[in-house]
Protein backbone atom coordinates (compact mmCIF):
# COMPACT_ATOMS: atom_id res chain seq x y z
CA UNK A 1 0.00 0.00 0.00
CA UNK A 2 1.33 3.26 -1.12
CA UNK A 3 1.61 6.54 1.41
CA UNK A 4 -0.91 8.03 -0.11
CA UNK A 5 -3.17 4.98 0.08
CA UNK A 6 -2.67 5.11 4.10
CA UNK A 7 -3.48 8.90 3.86
CA UNK A 8 -6.84 8.19 2.83
CA UNK A 9 -9.85 7.93 5.17
CA UNK A 10 -11.77 5.30 3.43
CA UNK A 11 -8.82 3.24 1.47
CA UNK A 12 -10.18 0.29 0.26
CA UNK A 13 -13.68 0.53 1.68
CA UNK A 14 -16.55 -0.56 0.51
CA UNK A 15 -19.40 1.77 0.63
CA UNK A 16 -23.47 1.52 -0.52
CA UNK A 17 -25.02 4.79 -1.08
CA UNK A 18 -28.85 4.31 -1.56
CA UNK A 19 -29.84 7.81 -4.12
CA UNK A 20 -26.64 8.17 -4.98
CA UNK A 21 -27.61 9.57 -8.08
CA UNK A 22 -28.31 13.28 -7.57
CA UNK A 23 -27.89 15.88 -4.49
CA UNK A 24 -26.29 14.59 -0.71
CA UNK A 25 -25.81 11.00 -2.34
CA UNK A 26 -24.25 12.28 -5.42
CA UNK A 27 -21.94 14.33 -3.30
CA UNK A 28 -21.12 11.68 -0.63
CA UNK A 29 -20.53 9.04 -3.40
CA UNK A 30 -18.27 11.81 -5.13
CA UNK A 31 -16.12 12.39 -1.68
CA UNK A 32 -15.89 8.84 -0.50
CA UNK A 33 -14.76 7.83 -3.78
CA UNK A 34 -11.86 10.33 -3.75
CA UNK A 35 -11.17 9.07 0.13
CA UNK A 36 -10.08 5.50 -1.25
CA UNK A 37 -13.82 4.07 -0.61
CA UNK A 38 -15.04 1.71 -3.57
CA UNK A 39 -18.53 3.19 -4.28
CA UNK A 40 -21.40 1.17 -4.79
CA UNK A 41 -23.99 4.06 -6.41
CA UNK A 42 -27.96 2.56 -5.76
CA UNK A 43 -30.57 4.81 -7.35
CA UNK A 44 -33.62 4.25 -9.56
CA UNK A 45 -32.77 6.67 -11.93
CA UNK A 46 -30.42 4.64 -14.32
CA UNK A 47 -29.23 7.21 -16.67
CA UNK A 48 -28.16 9.69 -13.70
CA UNK A 49 -26.55 6.88 -11.75
CA UNK A 50 -24.70 5.24 -15.33
CA UNK A 51 -23.64 9.05 -15.48
CA UNK A 52 -22.50 9.65 -12.03
CA UNK A 53 -20.21 6.07 -12.06
CA UNK A 54 -18.85 6.49 -15.49
CA UNK A 55 -17.75 10.27 -13.61
CA UNK A 56 -16.37 8.49 -10.96
CA UNK A 57 -14.59 5.58 -12.66
CA UNK A 58 -12.75 8.05 -15.47
CA UNK A 59 -11.09 9.51 -12.48
CA UNK A 60 -9.60 6.46 -11.45
CA UNK A 61 -11.90 5.00 -9.14
CA UNK A 62 -13.73 1.76 -8.34
CA UNK A 63 -17.36 1.60 -8.98
CA UNK A 64 -20.61 0.18 -9.39
CA UNK A 65 -24.01 1.52 -10.29
CA UNK A 66 -26.69 -1.00 -9.19
CA UNK A 67 -29.99 0.43 -10.10
CA UNK A 68 -32.37 -0.51 -7.20
CA UNK A 69 -35.50 0.61 -5.86
CA UNK A 70 -35.27 1.24 -2.19
CA UNK A 71 -39.09 0.00 -1.62
CA UNK A 72 -38.70 -3.19 -2.78
CA UNK A 73 -37.05 -5.91 -0.73
CA UNK A 74 -35.64 -7.93 -3.92
CA UNK A 75 -34.09 -4.69 -5.35
CA UNK A 76 -32.34 -4.34 -1.92
CA UNK A 77 -31.61 -7.60 -1.54
CA UNK A 78 -29.68 -7.78 -4.69
CA UNK A 79 -28.12 -4.00 -4.22
CA UNK A 80 -26.07 -5.57 -1.03
CA UNK A 81 -25.41 -9.03 -3.06
CA UNK A 82 -23.91 -6.94 -5.95
CA UNK A 83 -21.95 -5.04 -3.41
CA UNK A 84 -20.80 -8.22 -2.07
CA UNK A 85 -20.11 -10.33 -5.21
CA UNK A 86 -18.36 -7.22 -6.54
CA UNK A 87 -16.04 -5.99 -4.09
CA UNK A 88 -16.04 -8.94 -1.45
CA UNK A 89 -17.53 -6.82 1.59
CA UNK A 90 -19.83 -4.55 2.78
CA UNK A 91 -18.20 -2.13 5.31
CA UNK A 92 -20.48 1.19 4.98
CA UNK A 93 -24.01 1.77 4.11
CA UNK A 94 -25.51 4.99 3.84
CA UNK A 95 -29.29 5.16 3.71
CA UNK A 96 -29.93 8.43 1.87
CA UNK A 97 -32.36 7.81 -0.56
CA UNK A 98 -35.42 10.06 0.40
CA UNK A 99 -38.47 11.67 -1.17
CA UNK A 100 -40.51 14.53 0.31
CA UNK A 101 -44.32 16.17 -0.07
CA UNK A 102 -45.55 19.40 1.77
CA UNK A 103 -49.06 18.98 2.77
CA UNK A 104 -50.76 18.62 6.22
CA UNK A 105 -52.49 15.62 6.98
CA UNK A 106 -56.19 16.69 5.87
CA UNK A 107 -54.23 17.94 2.36
CA UNK A 108 -52.52 14.80 2.13
CA UNK A 109 -53.77 11.85 0.12
CA UNK A 110 -53.02 7.90 1.76
CA UNK A 111 -51.32 7.13 -1.81
CA UNK A 112 -48.49 9.98 -0.89
CA UNK A 113 -48.59 9.12 2.80
CA UNK A 114 -47.54 5.17 1.85
CA UNK A 115 -45.17 6.78 -0.60
CA UNK A 116 -43.33 8.84 1.63
CA UNK A 117 -43.31 6.15 4.93
CA UNK A 118 -41.65 3.71 2.15
CA UNK A 119 -38.91 5.37 0.70
CA UNK A 120 -37.85 7.60 3.67
CA UNK A 121 -38.70 4.69 6.62
CA UNK A 122 -39.21 1.23 4.99
CA UNK A 123 -35.79 1.45 2.38
CA UNK A 124 -33.91 1.66 5.53
CA UNK A 125 -35.50 -1.43 7.44
CA UNK A 126 -34.63 -3.12 3.67
CA UNK A 127 -31.52 -2.09 3.10
CA UNK A 128 -30.17 -2.88 6.73
CA UNK A 129 -31.98 -5.96 6.23
CA UNK A 130 -29.43 -7.48 3.95
CA UNK A 131 -26.75 -5.76 5.15
CA UNK A 132 -26.19 -6.21 8.83
CA UNK A 133 -25.64 -9.84 8.34
CA UNK A 134 -22.29 -9.56 6.00
CA UNK A 135 -21.36 -6.41 8.82
CA UNK A 136 -21.69 -8.96 11.13
CA UNK A 137 -20.16 -11.70 9.68
CA UNK A 138 -17.12 -9.65 8.41
CA UNK A 139 -16.68 -8.42 12.03
CA UNK A 140 -18.43 -5.18 12.05
CA UNK A 141 -19.64 -2.02 9.95
CA UNK A 142 -21.17 1.21 9.56
CA UNK A 143 -24.56 2.25 8.93
CA UNK A 144 -25.48 5.77 7.89
CA UNK A 145 -29.35 7.01 7.65
CA UNK A 146 -30.59 10.83 6.47
CA UNK A 147 -32.90 11.81 8.62
CA UNK A 148 -33.47 15.81 8.68
CA UNK A 149 -34.16 19.03 11.29
CA UNK A 150 -37.48 18.07 10.90
CA UNK A 151 -37.04 14.38 12.32
CA UNK A 152 -36.40 16.52 15.95
CA UNK A 153 -38.80 19.42 15.49
CA UNK A 154 -42.12 19.84 13.53
CA UNK A 155 -42.57 21.93 10.58
CA UNK A 156 -45.49 23.47 9.23
CA UNK A 157 -47.44 21.66 5.73
CA UNK A 158 -44.79 18.89 6.33
CA UNK A 159 -46.75 16.18 8.52
CA UNK A 160 -45.78 12.85 6.73
CA UNK A 161 -41.90 13.75 5.97
CA UNK A 162 -41.54 14.92 10.09
CA UNK A 163 -43.32 11.80 10.80
CA UNK A 164 -40.92 9.70 8.30
CA UNK A 165 -37.77 11.55 9.83
CA UNK A 166 -38.45 11.62 13.30
CA UNK A 167 -38.77 7.64 12.59
CA UNK A 168 -35.57 7.65 10.97
CA UNK A 169 -34.57 8.94 14.16
CA UNK A 170 -35.79 6.34 16.43
CA UNK A 171 -35.25 3.38 14.10
CA UNK A 172 -31.27 4.51 14.40
CA UNK A 173 -31.01 4.43 18.08
CA UNK A 174 -32.98 1.35 18.15
CA UNK A 175 -30.56 -0.35 15.39
CA UNK A 176 -27.50 0.63 17.65
CA UNK A 177 -28.78 -0.71 20.50
CA UNK A 178 -29.39 -3.88 18.88
CA UNK A 179 -26.31 -4.39 16.51
CA UNK A 180 -23.52 -2.73 18.89
CA UNK A 181 -22.53 -5.99 20.05
CA UNK A 182 -21.87 -7.17 16.48
CA UNK A 183 -19.40 -3.83 16.30
CA UNK A 184 -21.86 -2.39 13.91
CA UNK A 185 -21.99 1.29 14.59
CA UNK A 186 -25.53 3.27 13.40
CA UNK A 187 -25.87 6.97 13.27
CA UNK A 188 -28.45 10.01 11.51
CA UNK A 189 -27.02 12.95 9.92
CA UNK A 190 -30.08 15.44 10.57
CA UNK A 191 -29.46 18.33 7.36
CA UNK A 192 -31.11 21.58 7.63
CA UNK A 193 -32.27 22.84 4.43
CA UNK A 194 -29.88 21.43 1.66
CA UNK A 195 -29.66 23.08 -1.92
CA UNK A 196 -30.63 20.17 -3.79
CA UNK A 197 -32.90 19.35 -6.31
CA UNK A 198 -35.64 18.20 -3.44
CA UNK A 199 -35.37 21.29 -1.91
CA UNK A 200 -36.16 23.32 -4.98
CA UNK A 201 -39.39 20.46 -5.43
CA UNK A 202 -40.74 22.25 -2.11
CA UNK A 203 -41.02 25.54 -3.91
CA UNK A 204 -43.26 23.89 -6.51
CA UNK A 205 -44.84 21.59 -4.02
CA UNK A 206 -46.30 24.71 -2.08
CA UNK A 207 -46.77 26.88 -4.90
CA UNK A 208 -44.21 29.54 -3.88
CA UNK A 209 -41.50 31.52 -6.12
CA UNK A 210 -38.66 29.62 -6.05
CA UNK A 211 -35.99 32.82 -5.05
CA UNK A 212 -38.48 33.64 -2.07
CA UNK A 213 -38.89 30.30 -0.50
CA UNK A 214 -34.90 29.92 -0.88
CA UNK A 215 -34.37 32.86 0.80
CA UNK A 216 -36.87 31.80 3.46
CA UNK A 217 -34.96 28.90 3.70
CA UNK A 218 -31.54 30.65 4.34
CA UNK A 219 -32.89 32.07 7.45
CA UNK A 220 -31.14 30.25 10.43
CA UNK A 221 -27.65 31.86 12.31
CA UNK A 222 -25.31 30.89 9.36
CA UNK A 223 -27.33 33.39 6.33
CA UNK A 224 -27.37 30.32 4.04
CA UNK A 225 -28.92 27.25 3.03
CA UNK A 226 -26.38 24.30 3.23
CA UNK A 227 -24.25 22.28 0.51
CA UNK A 228 -24.71 18.54 -0.44
CA UNK A 229 -20.81 18.79 -0.43
CA UNK A 230 -21.27 19.99 3.38
CA UNK A 231 -23.61 17.13 4.25
CA UNK A 232 -21.17 14.43 2.38
CA UNK A 233 -18.34 15.46 4.82
CA UNK A 234 -20.70 14.69 7.70
CA UNK A 235 -21.10 11.57 6.39
CA UNK A 236 -17.15 11.04 6.04
CA UNK A 237 -17.13 11.70 9.66
CA UNK A 238 -19.48 9.47 10.78
CA UNK A 239 -18.43 6.58 8.25
CA UNK A 240 -14.76 6.81 9.33
CA UNK A 241 -12.71 5.95 12.49
CA UNK A 242 -12.83 9.30 13.29
CA UNK A 243 -16.01 8.88 15.08
CA UNK A 244 -14.97 4.97 16.00
CA UNK A 245 -17.00 5.67 19.35
CA UNK A 246 -20.08 7.26 18.19
CA UNK A 247 -22.95 5.28 18.05
CA UNK A 248 -26.85 5.93 18.37
CA UNK A 249 -26.72 9.50 17.78
CA UNK A 250 -28.42 11.85 15.57
CA UNK A 251 -26.25 14.53 14.10
CA UNK A 252 -27.51 18.01 13.15
CA UNK A 253 -25.92 19.80 10.22
CA UNK A 254 -28.00 22.53 9.79
CA UNK A 255 -25.97 25.93 10.19
CA UNK A 256 -27.83 26.35 13.21
CA UNK A 257 -31.22 26.44 12.05
CA UNK A 258 -32.53 24.55 15.56
CA UNK A 259 -30.06 26.18 17.60
CA UNK A 260 -32.61 28.09 19.04
CA UNK A 261 -34.98 25.28 19.68
CA UNK A 262 -35.69 23.34 22.54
Amino acid sequence: MSQHEEELQLSNKVALITGAASGIGRATAQLFAREGALVVIADLNEMAGQTLAEEISRAGHRVLFQKCDVTQSADCKRAIESAVQQFGRLDILFNNAGIIRRATVVDLSEEDWDRVMDANVKSIYLMSRYAIPVMARQGGGVIINTASGWGLTGGAKAAVYCASKGAVVLLSKAMAVDHGPQNIRVNCICPGDTDTGMLRSEAQQLGEVTGRFLAEAAKRPLGRVGKPEEIAQAALYLATDASSFVTGTALVVDGGGLAGSV
